[in-house]
């Protein structure tokens, strides 16, 4: 049986080296793609969309990405139709990141995919684990939320400004806070 590839074991929640050189080419080729659009100019709208476009791993019709955005890989977020990211956000996409139609982000909204063993001594060895992250049709994540590895949030639910994510959400709701918890039913 053939051995599983880091990138394999990264997708499979499995422990993985982020320094193994496929991994590093893929985010250097990310990165670079990233600096050109977060330095693009303002009229550079066109440059900026097929920049996104490039960079995903599938994206709907109608979306804005706005400067400066970050992620690892891009390949691994997988959006719907009408995606918009405000200012500053970033996206962790060790693993995979499904987002729903019409989701709306925030300034400075953070996913994360990525983590850390908190075995003291696992975690020097370097090795890292990552979650994947999922997030449902008609949702708005206030600026500044954070949503955790492993997440699932369902549909036509609002996360407010600043809320820490760190279980699953389900539909129809409203949740805010640090930890986030639902506090309407709609």
């Amino acid at each position: 049986m053939k051995e599983k590839t880091e990138r394999e074991k990264m997708l499979a929640n499995e422990l993985y080296l982020a320094s193994d050189a496929e991994l590093t080419q893929l985010q250097t080729a990310t990165h670079r793609l990233l600096h050109f659009h977060n330095v693009s100019l303002p009229s550079e709208v066109d440059k900026r969309r097929n920049i996104i476009l490039n960079l995903f791993g599938k994206l709907g019709s109608d979306f804005v990405v706005r400067p400066p955005f970050y992620c690892d890989y891009g390949c691994h977020i997988f959006a719907g139709d009408r995606l918009y990211i405000n200012y500053d956000c970033t996206i962790l996409d060790c693993n995979t990141v499904h987002l729903g139609d019409d989701v709306l982000f925030g300034p400075k909204v953070q996913i994360y995919t990525a983590y850390h063993p908190t075995e003291p001594e696992l975690r020097l060895s370097g090795k890292e684990l990552a979650a994947p992250v999922s997030i449902g049709d008609n949702v708005w994540l206030g600026g500044g939320v954070i949503v955790c590895p492993g997440v699932s949030i369902g549909s036509n639910v609002t996360i407010g400004a600043g809320s820490v994510v760190v279980k699953d959400v389900p539909s129809n709701v409203v949740a805010v806070g640090n930890p986030c918890r639902v506090i309407r039913m709609l």
